[in-house]
């Protein structure tokens, strides 16, 4: 073993560990085909009638199984599985691991503070009412009791935030908030304690917590199925290989290789790393990386990659790269850079808050300065100051943009069109171009036979295709069964990894597979029927029957149109060409993909990337917004803004409707916002409001912005 990078130091020692130690207690599966509940009951069914399973469940909406055993094998278990029909890839569970409470928390501080504040108003009309003295007090008191406690434990999401505003020397739309709560809840208890003959304000300061709490549940929930794609894709690097020693094959961890290691790939693995095939001839699916839909025949010599995987003979690979420094990592890392440069992206609150807390500021302290000069009277100068902040206090603008966002997301929903991002609705309203990937969007990602073949060729095609679980291979057998052909009578059917499939039939050796391997030119694949004579068939792929429509749609809408993929010129032109494209682009890598959007927005257009593949993250990512096909892989989903969960391309043009007008209806909320304050804030600066009427008013308000979000989307 080849130790050619300081970190292989000790990897020896770690690999004798780890093969020396049990196995893992638990294995995660990534189960990219199962799509209904007969399939949970086949894949635990199967798992569990494996050697050391004693428990697995499966997670539909993930595609995910769970299996917990001792000395569990991942290749046993994908071998399993496959023997019932379904394909299996291993996960990393610890970076899927550790999913946040903080929708749970949200929804618990938010009942927490509306309880509080029922009570708190319910002893408050006893006081309004004409109870005085000590019984005025004593309510006061009780008041405090159920009042402060709420508000340390509601209010603290906002507190927080400002905390780490201020740490930072900034203001956000957290700071005045927590200064109107914390004031209205210390006056009011310095009053119940002292007995002044005068109100208190618990009522207002837990009426501020419960809406501003849920203005921030609904935000919450509007993202809360959003994943990070960049953690998707790191999932999918393999956890553990094969190494190869001089006399032994050991298991180790896949982040332990370095450049030199010897390690197998067994047919139906995922590969760990980038390497160079020093023995074994097999079929690699790079689907996942190029976005190409026809699997490619490797031998001695040629280079794979993290990600792809190994389809049908077993191969010796020479590690060239490993860890973070793979093809797989590396676009993770794009992923994640893309990520976090999406999300300085300012939502219309956002910009508002900005100029909107500074001022808040400004007229609480100077209310509490002028009041305070006038009077003298400290407690009427703060209370003026509390009634300005709680009054100005950004309520409505808190619900004005969550409360649309969660009624357009429903509407979409009930569409089938499923939106992740919070900005989304925002960003989507900006498109003016839309590119799509290919394969697996525009298209079915399935192979469909072309042209007119002998009924004799097809049958005996059709009887070595049935054996193959290659995408040709399906085909053949689907375009047989489609015109009633059977198969004939042949023996000795043998598959030669990354060639093809030979037979005997009727005393002579046929043949189906490449067609190089069969002596013809051309795409598709051969039929050498052993007489001397061959046959070519071809294949294309079978575009979505909506493309074309969902095209016009868009392009009615003054949109422009791109098509982006990874297959080679002649596919992909040959699609195009049936469909109305401004721009083509061919033969794109995924980097490739990622570098033509970012050229696009550098030029001021606001693209939405459609895709479904892994190859399509980097895209999905850097775009201004971005949909996925629901039948892609996971990382796509988890990299998107919004997931199609029917396929159906033309709720595009739905998406993007409902967008538009969800967005003319948050700056009608806005706009609502900032009348009420020009109304309100001078009502306040006067004195004329106290923080219970100011708390009204405010609650009035964010109603009023719910109302506006409830009306139907037409």
């Amino acid at each position: 073993m080849t130790a050619a990078c300081p970190a292989c130091a000790g990897a020896a020692d770690m690999a004798v560990e780890i093969a020396a130690q049990a196995p893992s207690e638990s294995i995660l599966l990534h189960l990219p085909d199962i799509n209904c509940a007969g399939c949970i009951a086949s894949v635990e069914t199967a798992l569990a009638t494996l050697p050391g399973v004693y428990d697995a469940r499966v997670n539909l909406s993930r595609k995910q199984a769970l299996v917990r055993g001792a000395a569990l094998d991942a290749a046993e278990l994908i071998e399993g599985l496959a023997a019932v029909g379904h394909r299996a890839q291993t996960l990393d569970e610890g970076l899927l691991a550790g999913e946040s409470d903080e929708m749970r928390g949200l929804v618990l501080r938010t009942g927490v503070a509306g309880f509080a504040m029922m009570n708190v108003m319910l002893l408050s009309v006893a006081v309004w009412s004409g109870a005085a003295d000590a019984t005025e007090r004593l309510f006061h008191l009780i008041s405090a009791a159920i009042a402060l406690p709420a508000v340390v434990y509601s209010a603290r999401p906002f507190f927080s935030s400002a905390l780490g505003a201020l740490r930072h020397g900034r203001l956000n739309m957290d700071v005045p908030i927590s200064l109107a709560i914390l004031l209205a809840a210390i006056v009011s208890l310095i009053g119940a304690l002292q007995g002044a003959n005068r109100h208190s304000w618990f009522d207002a300061s837990l009426a501020l917590t419960f809406f501003l709490l849920i203005g921030r549940t609904l935000d919450h929930a509007g993202r809360s199925a959003a994943r990070s794609a960049a953690a998707e894709l790191a999932a999918l690097n393999v956890p553990q290989a094969v190494l190869l020693a001089v006399d032994q094959q050991r298991v180790v961890r896949a982040d332990s290789l370095c450049a030199g290691d010897m390690i197998l790939v067994r047919p139906g693995d995922r590969l760990p790393a980038d390497g160079t095939v020093v023995d074994g001839l097999s079929d690699i699916d790079r689907s996942a990386l190029t976005g190409e839909s026809v699997t490619f025949s490797v031998t001695k010599g040629a280079t794979v990659s993290a990600g792809e995987v190994n389809l049908s003979g077993p191969l010796r690979v020479r590690v060239l790269r490993a860890g973070n420094d793979t093809t797989l990592s590396q676009l993770a890392e794009l992923v994640a850079t893309a990520e976090m440069q999406r999300s300085r992206f300012k939502g219309l609150a956002d910009r508002a808050a900005r100029a909107y807390a500074p001022l808040v500021h400004i007229m609480g302290l100077g209310a509490f300065a002028v009041w305070w000069h006038l009077t003298g009277d400290i407690w009427h100068a703060t209370d003026v100051a509390i009634a300005v902040l709680v009054i100005t206090c950004p309520c409505a603008l808190g619900l004005a943009i969550p409360a649309v966002s969660v009624v357009a997301t429903g509407r979409l929903f009930r569409k089938g069109l499923l939106v992740k991002s919070r900005t989304a609705l925002e960003r989507l309203a900006e498109i003016d171009l839309v590119a799509f990937d290919k394969t697996g969007t525009l298209t079915t990602g399935e192979a469909r036979l072309e042209g007119t073949y002998d009924h004799a060729d097809l049958a005996l095609a059709v009887t070595l295709a049935a054996t193959s679980a290659h995408p040709y291979s399906k085909a053949l057998v689907a375009a047989a069964k489609a015109r009633n052909i059977a198969p004939v009578d042949a023996s000795d059917i043998v598959e030669q990894a990354g060639l093809g499939i030979e037979a005997a039939f009727a005393g002579r050796k046929v043949r189906l597979g490449r067609p190089s391997w069969i002596g013809v030119t051309g795409d598709g694949v051969g039929l050498d029927k052993g007489d001397g004579n061959t046959v070519l068939f071809a294949f294309r792929e079978e575009v979505r029957a909506d493309a074309a429509s969902a095209i016009a749609q868009l392009r009615q809408s003054g949109l422009a149109v791109a098509l982006l993929s990874g297959d080679s010129e002649e596919p992909c032109r040959r699609v195009a060409r049936n469909l109305k494209f401004d721009a083509v682009e061919c033969a794109l890598a995924p980097d490739g993909k990622a570098t033509w959007v970012r050229a696009q927005r550098s030029a001021g257009r606001r693209v939405l990337m459609v895709g479904d593949g892994l190859n399509d993250t980097g895209a999905l990512s850097v775009a201004h917004a971005s949909a996925a096909i629901g039948s892609g892989l996971d990382a796509a989903r988890a990299a998107s803004d919004v997931v199609l969960l029917t396929a159906e391309l033309t709720k595009l043009a739905d998406l993007l409707r409902v967008s538009r007008a969800g967005v003319r209806r948050m700056r009608q909320n806005i706009w609502f916002s900032a009348v009420y304050n020009i109304i309100a804030v001078p009502i306040a600066l006067a004195g004329l409001a106290t923080p219970f009427l100011a708390a009204i008013a405010m609650s009035t308000s964010s109603v009023t912005v719910s109302l506006n979000a409830l009306r139907k989307f037409r």
